[in-house]
């Protein structure tokens, strides 16, 4: 084929009702619009690959471009410190997380300098010192200073900028096409059903909205799962489709390690760094009497440890089941999550007052800071009588941050709860970002399941760039060239689009009293915060998986027009997800899991389970099971049954991390003869 036939419009695929569908032929299609997925556009535009597409549902969604924090980081190799860093030492900080593969680790690590500075070439301005060198600073789970930041938009200005590439390597972006189902041809990809949402009242007729793209490859790249949990900071734009890939059984990993921390709910925002560090005041309202609690007071034995452990939720901001011991910063979030969800209490932070203490543990003052605290503040010149006032001459950007929202930190507090982040887990990958068990599917992003229990922050970042370039470099050298068997390729898609007409044919026609979307959304997510969040009951995670597997089974009970038919089909996918991240729970628990990374795994009473108590009592959960070290160096796999309708587990161990190959004559054949390509690894 050459370049003036892209793309291949084929003959159009008939419905059972015989409407004709458009159907086109592209080499690559990149499904998602986030830093993740354009990178890999402009990667393999570069690389040679001029038939492509991207294909987005909403460009100026997603979490890349409307996500942040005080100081947004990007986890990369220090270029400028004078401690000695190498990509060993940071594959070592990654790996030392449990939970994920050292070869994984490795190129995460070697692939991040050249990640930055292709982001550096396309102008996303991370500041640097005289000298060129971009100083680093240090983030949770970081023993070095490897992080960097533009301020809160960083993911924003990355996303910004490859979007500007991709206009000027003119790559075709689809936008307000969203993808309702995936396809597969054997054990490869095969395409996708995309519903479009054009300008202006949509036809009657849903046949007329739905496109048929097939593929040779496919760069997967639709975010974490931002619409599965009622407790989110993910923007309410960004709903994630991970389902579309679990549906058509491509392995997941670690679908139990996600991220969970304190958040303003108003404008979703994650509340890290200076927001912390700047010592805030907490309190809670109490819904019948609007009375105020300081209800951090109680718990703390001195003001002192409850100053510390408000200003390290800045460089510690994910919640950590290794931080709550010893008054750590994550009892923190331990005791905002029992006043908002146990005792049903409005929290807030307000940045116009200091810690309020009392008598028995004292009053706050800058003189009784801990010296890790003062030292920060005298570094970073912080002089302010209030938090606001410091908050303003550490980082003016985070106030204007909020102002941009109508929200003015000088005026009143805000309204913050303990919510779900990010997923470290997601599909399973191999060394080269290629699904472990579906050829020409390349998960990039946080559907990528690279990350173990605990990563340092700001590697998600990283991880994503690095997998874009990773999937680029194996398209372009492996799967250049069209090798999809179109007949079977367009059997499969009539087969799909059969399938999805019947489920449309069922909400559209249904007989229920009332549109339902709101509640039934509703309900899958307030089960993902109740059982599959920051706190965990191996008693309960069965019925909640029951709920779930009756809920995905009484989908076609909804009732829609065909207005919010696209909001129907994103649910028949999120849905499944759900199910099979509570499932994921659920095995976890039946193998001996106890509290890691982000969550707790509550217990009855201190018998079960060699059960510890937590301290101090906290009341609403006063045992945990203690952590299972032997897990740490397994990985936990989930393929979805198409036939059986039921998700099957496994556990692998996790590869070490790879000895040196530095013998440059071994190297250079073995990349001539394209043989690094396809070695294959130890068993996933």
């Amino acid at each position: 084929m050459n370049s003036n036939n892209y793309p291949r419009m084929l003959k159009p695929v008939t419905t059972p009702d015989g409407y004709k569908l458009p159907c086109v032929y592209y080499h690559t299609l990149v499904i998602g619009s986030g830093s993740a997925s354009l990178s890999a556009a402009v990667r393999l535009k570069r690389a040679g690959i001029y038939d492509l597409c991207v294909i987005t549902d909403d460009l100026e969604g997603g979490t890349s471009r409307n996500t942040g924090s005080d100081k947004q980081t990007y986890y990369k190799l220090s270029d400028s410190s004078r401690i000695p860093d190498s990509p060993y030492s940071m594959a070592e900080s990654l790996f030392t997380g449990g939970a994920m593969h050292g070869d994984i680790a490795l190129i995460e690590a070697i692939g991040s300098e050249s990640s930055f500075y292709n982001l550096i070439s396309l102008g996303v301005p991370f500041p640097h010192n005289r000298w060129g060198g971009y100083t680093g600073y240090k983030t949770d789970h970081d023993p070095r200073t490897r992080g960097v930041s533009l301020g809160p938009y960083t993911s924003k200005k990355m996303v910004e900028s490859l979007e500007a590439e991709c206009q000027v390597l003119d790559i075709e972006i689809l936008n307000r096409h969203e993808c309702v189902k995936l396809f597969r041809s054997g054990d490869r990809i095969a395409g996708a059903l995309v519903l479009t949402r054009e300008e202006g009242k949509p036809t009657d007729n849903p046949e007329q909205r739905l496109k048929v793209f097939l593929c040779d490859n496919m760069v997967f790249g639709p975010g974490g799962p931002a619409g599965l949990y009622e407790a989110s900071v993910y923007p309410p734009r960004h709903t994630g489709a991970i389902g579309l890939a679990l549906e058509i059984g491509a392995e997941a990993v670690n679908l139990t390690e996600s991220q969970y921390g304190i958040t303003s709910t108003e404008f979703r925002w994650n509340l890290s760094g200076s927001f912390q560090q700047v010592i805030p005041h907490y309190y809670s309202l109490d819904p019948q009497t609007g009375e105020k609690y300081p209800f951090l007071n109680g718990f703390f034995p001195s003001m002192k440890q409850l100053s510390l452990a408000v200003f390290r939720k800045g460089y510690q901001w994910p919640f950590d089941a290794l931080k709550i011991a010893g008054y750590g910063s994550s009892l923190i979030d331990l005791l905002v999550y029992q006043e908002s969800v146990i005792r049903g209490r409005e929290v807030f932070m307000d940045f116009r007052v200091n810690l309020q203490g009392n008598e028995d543990i004292g009053f706050f003052s800058p003189s009784t800071l801990e010296a890790e605290a003062a030292d920060y503040w005298r570094r970073s010149g912080l002089s302010g009588k209030t938090p606001v006032e410091r908050l303003k001459q550490m980082n003016p950007g985070a106030l204007e941050l909020y102002k941009s929202h109508n929200i003015d930190l000088h005026k009143r507090a805000l309204k913050i709860a303990v919510s779900a982040q990010h997923n470290n887990g997601g599909l399973a990958g191999d060394i080269w970002w290629e699904s472990t068990n579906i050829s020409h599917l390349f998960p990039v992003g946080e559907v990528n399941g690279s990350h173990g229990v605990a990563r340092p922050g700001g590697s998600a970042l990283n991880s994503g760039q690095v997998g874009a370039l990773r999937a680029a470099q194996k398209i372009s050298n492996v799967y250049k060239g069209y090798s999809l068997d179109l007949k079977s390729a367009r059997l499969e898609a009539e087969k799909n689009v059969a399938s999805l007409m019947g489920v449309i044919g069922k909400i559209l026609t249904s007989t229920v009293d009332r549109d339902n979307l709101k509640s039934y959304r509703t309900e899958f997510r307030i089960r993902m915060s109740s059982f599959a969040a920051l706190i965990r009951n191996p008693e309960k995670i069965d019925q909640a998986c029951r709920e779930a597997s009756r809920q995905q089974e009484g989908f076609t009970s909804l009732r829609v027009d065909n207005i919010r038919l696209a909001a129907a089909l994103r649910l028949r996918h999120q849905v499944l997800a759900h199910r099979v991240y509570l499932e994921a729970v659920g095995n976890y628990l039946s193998a001996g899991g106890g509290s890691r990374g982000s969550f707790l795994v509550s217990l009855e009473s201190p018998h079960e389970d060699n059960g510890v108590s937590v301290v101090p009592d906290i009341g609403f959960i006063r045992f945990i099971r203690p952590e299972n070290p032997g897990l740490n160096n397994k990985l936990q796999l989930v393929r979805w049954n198409r036939d059986r309708g039921l998700p099957e587990f496994s556990w692998i161990d996790r590869r070490p991390l790879p000895e040196a190959d530095d013998w440059f004559e071994n190297v250079w054949a073995r990349y001539n003869s394209g043989e690094i390509f396809t070695q294959e690894v130890d068993s996933q």
